[in-house]
């Protein structure tokens, strides 16, 4: 319930007869439980109840979402201080006690209604209507928790994500960089050379007269470009071959036009060695 700023004029005798019907109900507990000053802590506890009650109902206190909780319990605390009022005067043998003492709670009671229902704001939302609003909100916050939750899930399992990928790829550096120091290191395989038979040439006939020619000159020598070649490995040879040509076979029939009696499969092997080699250290300086 919404309350209006501007006060209504039954404040006034609201707030009276409360006070009447509070001092009343004191003095008369005491009285009834004839305990002395200790009564008094008694028939504060039941005017304290009552004077809650009232203003729980100008709050709109709702309990399990309803309203006529307090209403009951502001009536059922109204009759328990009537009850005892009544009780009191025919303890004390006063019947007009007994009658009228409870009229001042239940008229204090009455007019407290009267002032809430004037105070009350016509434009205000209904109680309904705030419940629900007040659902409404509360959807609103679950939803809000839940995302959050959610987006720490997903950031946990992102961040377990990049985790494993960064492992992945610090073994697989790991492995490339092992894999260049292993062909750095290792021997290259250098391919079995089958030696050339030497031709062979008839016997030089001895000296005669018919052929003074052939002794003055001698035998033809091979050029140092031949010799250079022939003097090299299968291994040197390929290494040689692979940084001139791009592809393997260019390399193997290049060798081979040099090495005629070269095994071809042997300086195949050989050329794929250098071929490795050559990759792994990025060309030959």
């Amino acid at each position: 319930m919404h309350i209006r700023d501007i006060p209504t004029p039954l404040l006034v005798p609201a707030i009276a007869l409360s006070g009447g019907s509070l001092a009343w109900t004191t003095w008369s507990l005491v009285d009834l439980l004839g305990a002395g000053p200790w009564g008094i802590t008694v028939a504060a506890g039941a005017d304290i109840i009552w004077a809650s009650v009232i203003w729980a109902e100008a709050r709109g206190l709702r309990i399990c979402g309803h309203r006529w909780p307090v209403a009951a319990i502001g009536w059922a605390a109204l009759v328990a201080v009537a009850g005892f009022l009544v009780w009191h005067g025919i303890e004390e043998h006063h019947t007009a006690m007994a009658v009228a003492g409870p009229f001042l709670p239940l008229g204090a009671k009455v007019v407290w209604l009267l002032a809430l229902a004037d105070m009350r704001d016509p434009a205000a939302l209904t109680d309904d209507e705030r419940a629900q609003l007040a659902l409404m909100e509360r959807g609103l916050v679950f939803e809000e928790q839940h995302h959050s939750i959610e987006m720490r899930r997903r950031a946990m399992a992102a961040e377990l994500l990049l985790a494993e990928v960064s492992i992945d790829f610090e073994i697989e550096l790991a492995r490339q960089d092992k894999g260049r120091e292993l062909a750095r290191r290792a021997p290259i395989a250098i391919a079995p050379i089958t030696r050339e038979p030497e031709p062979i040439t008839p016997s030089t006939p001895a000296s005669s007269p018919e052929q003074p020619q052939a002794l003055a000159h001698p035998e033809p020598t091979m050029t140092s470009a031949i010799a250079d070649h022939e003097q090299k490995s299968i291994a040197e040879l390929a290494r040689d071959h692979v940084a001139i040509h791009p592809t393997n076979p260019a390399a193997i029939n290049a060798i081979c036009s040099l090495r005629p009696t070269a095994d071809r499969p042997s300086v195949g092997a050989a050329v794929r060695r250098a071929r490795r080699e050559l990759d792994a250290r990025g060309g030959y300086r």
